[in-house]
């Protein structure tokens, strides 16, 4: 995300920092370039003019001018103007009252609703909530079939009906979520192309009737201010109590996330971050500002090893460092823990300072793949003695796992560097910074 201005921000906000004195003068065109790297990320005219105006109020501060360290005092000033402008705090979902809570889902055709219904339905049952999916679509073909698909391969139960009024199926879900235990029902409404006066009457009488506890408006990140003007129109008719920004894992330049909230008044709870049932995160301002500003986000970086790392695995591999008995099996194991975090250069974007070393460098996720191969091909022998395993062995285990003798020559010589930097980090005598080459993948 936003790949494209935190190295520009980054760029202008060095040269600040680097200046031994900060002047009017300097701060003056440190910001000329903050307002065009923001307007090249398609953020509206007016948010980035009132950001600018907030930002230069503060910078040219007699407080500021004479700090000691002025650079990272204005560096401070942008993060705050960041999460101001994106809301200041995390807002969560409101499911408070009597089951099932009802979230209703709206936006216009395209803007990825009906994977967000899936994704939210996994992200709520990890939580401890019992959700139903509802095909509430009824001009779309396929939509229904694809809103089931996605229940069924989440176990996740969809109530559908054979009819045209999205209005009885909505109403026909909360009978049917009380019977099957469910505590939340989510609204997969109609798509529009554009603002369809029939078509809005419609979610404006499922809402008078159903009272949703929450309104979600979802927004493909990437149409940058025509998101920002479908969310003005769409609150005027329903009022809605949030926006989701779906696809920011693609090439958003990241102006529909600094604008919306500005323009709506209203908060974004969630941003879609890739296709995989879990690829959705719960928006902090806070945190998205670090990682514009290239500071990383390890809070969030906690948050997913939480949620995706067995810790009595995480025990017994801790265990096994401290003994230096960390072999093949285990890094195996392992790859298969941070494959649940996400794509790779996601989770190493979160680690401050590491994001802008990754910036040319290639994190292909294929490897994985790769690295599981030729493990497999391995023996259990091998596995726990890598040190064993000769010429003719690696030919074996190249001819095994469909790759070359050399790509299995490459994974036992970094494996062999990760157990030395592991030994290192056990007696305190690791210098030096991060290595994408020192990754076996």
């Amino acid at each position: 995300m936003f790949e494209d201005l935190t190295a520009r921000l980054e760029s202008t906000l060095k040269r600040l920092r680097g200046q031994g004195k900060i002047t009017e003068s300097n701060i003056a065109e440190s910001l000329k370039e903050i307002r065009r790297s923001l307007l090249e990320a398609d953020v509206n005219y007016r948010v980035v003019k009132d950001f600018i105006e907030k930002v230069q109020q503060q910078a040219v501060g007699e407080e500021v001018l004479r700090s000691v360290t002025p650079g990272q005092q204005i560096v401070k000033i942008v993060h705050d103007e960041l999460v101001r402008l994106m809301g200041k705090a995390h807002s969560e979902l409101k499911l408070a009252g009597i089951p099932p809570a009802v979230v209703m889902l709206c936006g216009l055709q395209g803007s990825g609703k009906t994977t967000f219904a899936a994704k939210l339905a996994h992200y709520l049952r990890k939580r401890g909530r019992q959700p139903m999916l509802v095909a509430a679509d009824v001009y779309r073909p396929a939509a229904v079939s694809q809103l089931q698909v996605l229940g069924k391969s989440l176990n996740i139960p969809v109530y559908s009906e054979n009819s045209e009024d999205a209005l009885k199926i909505c109403q026909g879900s909360i009978n049917a979520a009380r019977q099957q235990g469910c505590d939340v029902v989510i609204l997969d409404t109609a798509g529009r192309l554009h603002i369809d006066e029939e078509m809005m009457q419609e979610l404006e009488r499922v809402k008078k009737e159903l009272k949703p506890g929450e309104i979600l408006f979802v927004a493909d990140g990437m149409t940058g201010q025509d998101a920002v003007t479908a969310a003005k129109q769409f609150l005027e008719r329903l009022d809605y109590h949030g926006v989701v920004l779906t696809k920011m894992d693609g090439d958003a330049r990241g102006g529909a996330a600094l604008s919306i909230r500005q323009v709506t008044d209203r908060p974004i709870k969630f941003i879609g971050i890739g296709e995989k049932p879990d690829a959705i995160e719960a928006f902090h301002p806070d945190r998205l500002a670090s990682r514009i500003l290239g500071m990383g986000d390890v809070v969030s970086l906690v948050e997913k090893a939480q949620e995706s790392i067995d810790v009595s695995e995480a025990r017994k591999f801790e265990e096994k460092l401290r003994r230096e008995q960390f072999n093949l099996e285990d890094f195996y194991h392992q790859l298969q823990q941070i494959k649940k975090m996400g794509p790779l250069d996601q989770i190493l974007g979160m680690v401050p300072g590491i994001g802008k070393q990754l910036k040319n460098v290639s994190v292909d996720d294929k490897a994985f793949s790769r690295v599981e191969a030729i493990i497999n091909s391995m023996t259990p022998l091998e596995r726990h003695k890598p040190q064993l395993i000769n010429g003719s062995r690696r030919r074996r285990i190249a001819i095994g796992s469909g790759t070359r003798v050399q790509d299995v020559n490459q994974l036992l010589n970094q494996f062999e560097e990760m157990r030395k930097l592991f030994r290192k980090l056990k007696g305190g005598k690791l210098k030096g910074s991060f290595r994408p080459g020192m990754m076996p993948f």
